[in-house]
């Protein structure tokens, strides 16, 4: 039997139940806790995290766990404890306040202590116990701003926070006035390669964070420009990232990010919206290369996620925590001894040579496998055959991968995200025609029809589902991403319904989340914060407003209708002051569109005959061809809401290739619409 209970045990969230536990009275965020510090005229301890954070399990055991440090956050706080991807809108405020307050930091766990107003005094990230090297210790840390509350120094405070918020309010900026220019293509491409890795891909320094669509970007720049170093570039990131020990050699999938710079070590934790990306990102690279190992990592980063974070009704957890048994790594690493076992003799000891695995280990004392030589390299080395030394190899994985799963797994985080799911709805939903794979076309409707089912009440989107209940308003990203999702199921021939309910979701955005001539806010006008954030900066995922002018280009590209081309300006206007203030590599995803912008975006549309004639052939082609602006309408029926003039020729399956509002002479040939797809 426990000895503490507070209130966090009536939540859903596997984050917040993790410190149900603690001595520390914990509120949700809500209108009890303000009420409370209002009454008591006592500052609020937010404290911000996620379940699959290191470093929030470090900072539950050695100080929410603490009875004694328990009392004294009692005695000087009201404390709230937040699951950050739970409540983004919260997260992304505070975060803001926090960075500014601590001059560009910020990270998690976040601890802002805030007037029982909401608005921010103070933030640090992870606080010791006791002091330790140059940090304070809990109990100093709480003593110290007890004393600011209670003494002379509380008004001057006071007065700080509130020209800070005012401050904020007049810089959080939803309206510009210019669109960005071309230079900001080339500004952006030149700041890539002042900050990149020559030898190790990525960019230079520690830690290492995967790159995802700065790499599409680079993709879509090298098309446009002919640019070989910006396609050496992504081959290069993407090689070694792959061959590092961020990727799970046996599972498939990344780690969030890694702890040095050549991809060896990772902070072990697995993300839904990380790996979602990175396999959309491999999926591109595998598209425009045609590199067999890019479609082997996508689909493997895909296998992963259908085996091991699909709910078995079809949507996706949000992702697994780095520790297991109270150690980080423990589930992904091994000592020698435990891979010969698992594969033993000459093969095992092959095995280990490639992968690294040593007696004295690279992790505390295991290994974490990770790729010196490519397997050519290797095996050319070995003077054996490289087919050979592949076969062995896999072999191995799969011997070491059985026994993995005898160990007891990490937590998994079983919320359930509307706007991660809409990543991974896009990737599977593109994956499965490119790849021709039917599961994952099969599992992107079977998450689409779960948020429906689930998420989608009364005319609105809420943001999280877990363990049968649904709560919370969605934001800017749910729409967004969701939509992104269902126009690739669209656009991929899965159905108008999947066309109508992205219509009707950006209907929503455009009534309750945007600003008149202007950009989208993350939240609608309901929102119980001090501010409504305009964000545009991409973090670890594009930013609402990016994604959703990507959806908003796509709806003019496939229906011509200006209204969608006003709006997507309109974002873009927004964004050109910040991009060109700050860093335009800020802003991969955002001025990634700007391509769109040229109108010579191509759009396909295809007619199948009553046979649905050389269709697969035809997807196949169209899905496999590198063309980041290319649409594409499979025109299924007479009720098709779009292209009302295309029809079938002499019954034969036609395909017409358009651009604007200009479209080529029809095709009915297989290998003329193949060879015209290549040319686009």
């Amino acid at each position: 039997m426990t000895e503490f209970t507070n209130r966090l045990i009536h939540e859903k969230s596997p984050y917040l139940q993790q410190h149900a536990h603690n001595p520390v009275d914990w509120f949700p965020w809500g209108e009890e806790a303000f009420q409370k510090a209002r009454e008591l005229d006592r500052p609020i301890f937010l404290s911000i995290g996620y379940s699959t954070c290191h470093w929030c399990h470090v900072m539950e055991r050695e100080s929410f766990s603490n009875p004694e440090i328990g009392k004294l956050l009692n005695d000087a706080f009201v404390c709230i404890k937040v699951d950050r991807e739970e409540r983004p809108e919260v997260d992304s405020l505070y975060m803001d306040f926090a960075q500014a307050l601590m001059s560009g930091g910020g990270g998690w766990p976040l601890n802002v202590i805030l007037a029982p107003d909401l608005k921010p005094l103070l933030a640090v990230t992870y606080i010791p116990p006791r002091p330790m090297q140059d940090m304070i210790g809990m109990p100093d840390f709480i003593a110290e701003v007890k004393s600011i509350w209670e003494g002379p120094d509380r008004k001057e405070l006071v007065l700080q926070s509130e020209k800070m918020v005012e401050a904020f309010g007049r810089t959080s900026n939803a309206t510009g006035h210019e669109l960005p220019s071309p230079q900001n293509l080339k500004d952006a491409i030149d700041q890539f390669f002042e900050v990149t890795d020559p030898m190790n891909g990525g960019l230079r320094g520690e830690p290492k964070f995967p790159l995802s669509f700065p790499i599409e970007f680079l993709l879509n720049w090298s098309l446009l420009k002919s640019d070989s170093r910006a396609l050496f570039y992504v081959k290069l990131t993407l090689d070694m990232m792959q061959r590092g020990g961020i990727y799970d050699h046996l599972g498939g999938g990344f780690s969030r990010y890694a702890v040095d710079e050549e991809w060896t070590i990772p902070h072990f934790e697995k993300m839904l919206y990380d790996n979602a990306i990175l396999a959309k990102t491999y999926l591109q690279a595998w598209k425009c290369t045609k590199n067999p190992s890019y479609e082997r990592i996508t689909r493997e980063i895909l296998d992963y996620l259908l085996r091991d974070l699909m709910h078995v009704e079809g949507a996706f957890f949000s992702g697994e925590d780095a520790e297991s048994e109270g150690h980080e790594g423990l589930y992904y690493t091994w000592t020698l001894e435990e891979a010969l076992e698992a594969f033993p003799g000459d093969k095992g000891e092959l095995f280990c040579a490639f992968y690294d695995i040593t007696a004295s280990g690279n992790f505390e004392g295991r290994n974490v496998l990770h790729i010196d030589l490519p397997v050519a390299d290797f095996a050319a080395a070995l003077q054996m055959n490289k087919d050979d030394v592949e076969k062995l190899l896999a072999q191995g994985r799969e011997a070491l991968f059985k026994r993995r799963q005898t160990r007891k797994r990490p937590l998994r985080d079983e919320k359930i995200l509307t706007s991660w799911n809409g990543l991974v709805i896009d990737v599977l939903a593109r994956a499965g025609a490119a790849l021709q794979e039917p599961k994952y076309t099969e599992a992107a409707e079977k998450a689409a029809v779960f948020i429906e089912k689930n998420l989608w009440q009364n005319g609105r989107l809420l943001h999280r589902w877990c363990k049968g209940e649904a709560k919370f308003a969605g934001v800017l990203d749910d729409y967004a991403f969701l939509i992104k999702g269902l126009l690739s199921l669209f656009e991929e021939g899965r159905g108008t319904k999947y066309y109508d309910w992205a219509l009707n979701l950006t209907k929503i955005l455009e009534r309750d989340f945007k600003e008149i001539e202007g950009a989208f806010y993350l939240t609608d006008e309901r929102t119980e914060l001090l501010l409504r954030q305009c964000e545009f900066f991409d973090g670890a995922e594009p930013s609402g407003n990016a994604i959703h002018t990507e959806n908003l280009l796509r709806l003019y590209q496939i229906t011509l209708q200006e209204t969608y081309l006003q709006q997507a300006e309109d974002v873009l206007k927004a964004a050109q002051d910040y991009i060109v203030k700050t860093a335009p590599a800020a802003f991969y995803h955002m001025i990634n569109l700007l391509r769109y912008l040229d109108k010579a975006a191509p759009m396909v549309v295809i007619v199948p005959d009553q046979q649905g004639t050389d269709k697969e052939k035809i997807q196949a082609a169209l899905s496999a061809h590198f063309s980041p602006y290319l649409a594409t309408l499979w025109k299924t029926g007479p009720d098709f809401p779009l292209e009302k003039d295309k029809i079938a020729l002499q019954d034969k399956t036609t395909v017409y290739i358009c651009r604007q509002n200009k479209c080529e002479p029809p095709l009915t040939k297989l290998d003329e619409i193949v060879k015209s797809i290549e040319k686009l």
